[in-house]
């Protein structure tokens, strides 16, 4: 099931499932890697000169880009009677249900998104057209969700 039904029905919670199974192993071969070329990283025959500093930065740089790589698996979309919370990569967004207009997902999209008032939308990064079936699943959820508070879509 793609998403996770809580409190009888009354809240529906997704997350992307494949972009987590790609960002976490790239984020671990980044770290192991400036990890090794840390521990390797010493004096050259030409020269140069590294420090401890040098070894423990070059293993810094490396978690840092791993978390930067980690950022596509924040997103989450958790709904219920009261509205409607969107969590993309760096925002949050929180919707009452009488501000939806609507819930979309445009041909050729790549995620879904939230129709508002004065032709706006927030994407929904939550939803994404890569997930297939669970995309699928997760729309139909948060419809029927929003169809049984009585904000018929």
């Amino acid at each position: 099931m793609s998403a996770r039904a809580e409190s009888a029905d009354t809240t529906v919670v997704v997350r992307p499932r494949k972009i987590r199974r790609l960002v976490i192993p790239v984020a671990a071969v980044v770290l192991t890697v400036s990890t090794i070329a840390g521990i390797l990283l010493q004096d050259t025959t030409t020269g140069v000169f590294f420090t401890v500093s040098d070894q423990v930065a070059m293993v810094g740089i490396g978690m840092v880009l791993a978390g930067c790589i980690l950022l596509p698996m924040r997103p989450r979309m958790r709904a219920d009677e009261q509205g409607i919370e969107i969590r993309n990569t760096l925002m949050t967004y929180r919707y009452t249900w009488p501000e939806v207009l609507g819930i979309s997902f445009p041909d050729g999209a790549a995620c879904a998104r939230l129709e508002l008032p004065d032709d706006e939308y927030v994407a929904i990064m939550a939803i994404q057209s890569i997930d297939g079936g669970h995309a699928v699943q997760a729309m139909r959820d948060l419809r029927e969700l929003r169809r049984r508070i009585g904000h018929i879509e």
